[in-house]
């Protein structure tokens, strides 16, 4: 029973720290800026960003030097653009500059790092481009040492969903994005917390499609967890009848916005067009699980 007491009296402590950082949610000083304006201009995205596309255009270079044509096909290339696109809208136009005024900004920019970015950057596989750009013994020394972590990461398809649900239900916690709203530091760990999520669970669900080794089903039934728990979310902020975030009232009066009406579409935006990475991957996975099965019953035994 202490020990009961003491974990209630630690979520009490965290849920008053979180209420106190709700309280003192910094306001904009005025309106958002026109689209053309909105930039976040961040060292902490634009250098990672700026090195991530600057080593896979020279790694791309190097292989089709090396080959008569093409050497990374198109799909690569297009699904590594598409992704450090979405990083981009979610990070530095427009969607940081909106989050602090939109709960649907705010949203749209947490489930683009959590569902579009991830999946987009990892079909494109981003090292077996880029590593061509290092020097072999580096490349090779960097392959020995993230190996191990990568096929971890890979075979922990449990841990890595109860992560990626647990993320975003936690940093959509009312007084969790209203703590992110009065710190910076606070609002970056969350972006960044996302992105790791997102790239842990696509991984772990896109190596079960690629090994095409009977692994299918477990990623079918992780997006399927994933994909109900966020449109549960989705559908609490769609159809709550009041409003749930209390910090984002007057900011989206700032903007122009009803407050409860962008909450809905907030959830719309969670519901739909966020589901739709998961579907597709998944139709995928049931695509593979049939070809399993079929290839099963051709190779059996003869009667």
């Amino acid at each position: 029973m202490s020990r009961v007491a003491s974990l209630v009296q630690i979520t009490a402590g965290l849920a008053s720290l979180l209420a106190a950082s709700t309280a003192a949610a910094a306001m904009p000083e005025g309106p958002p800026p026109p689209l053309g304006y909105a930039w976040t201009l961040s060292v902490w995205s634009l250098l990672p960003m700026s090195a991530a596309v600057g080593l896979y255009l020279a790694g791309l270079v190097r292989l089709r030097e090396a080959s008569s044509g093409p050497a990374h096909g198109v799909r690569g290339p297009l699904a590594f653009a598409a992704g450090m696109s979405a990083l981009g809208l979610a990070l530095v136009w427009p969607l940081d500059t909106y989050a602090a005024y939109a709960l649907s900004a705010h949203v749209a920019q947490h489930m683009t790092l959590l569902a579009w970015a991830p999946p987009l950057l990892l079909i494109a596989r981003p090292w077996a481009v880029a590593s061509h750009a290092l020097p072999s013994a580096v490349a090779s020394t960097l392959g020995r040492v993230f190996a191990p972590a990568v096929r971890l990461a890979h075979r922990q398809l449990g841990a890595a969903t109860l992560v990626h649900v647990t993320t975003m239900w936690l940093w959509h916690l009312p007084a969790a994005t209203a703590a992110t709203l009065a710190s910076e530091s606070l609002h970056r760990a969350m972006l960044a917390s996302a992105l790791l999520a997102g790239l842990w669970f696509w991984s772990a669900v896109l190596h079960r499609l690629r090994t095409r080794d009977g692994g299918a089903a477990g990623g079918f039934v992780a997006l399927v967890t994933a994909m109900v728990l966020m449109g549960f979310l989705g559908a609490m902020l769609t159809f709550s009848p009041r409003l749930l975030y209390p910090a984002y009232t007057d900011r989206a009066l700032l903007a122009g916005l009803d407050a409860l009406r962008d909450q809905q579409l907030a959830g719309l935006l969670m519901w739909v067009p966020s589901g739709l990475p998961y579907l597709v991957v998944g139709m995928c996975l049931v695509v593979a699980l049939l070809r399993n099965v079929q290839h099963g019953a051709t190779d059996g035994p003869a009667v």
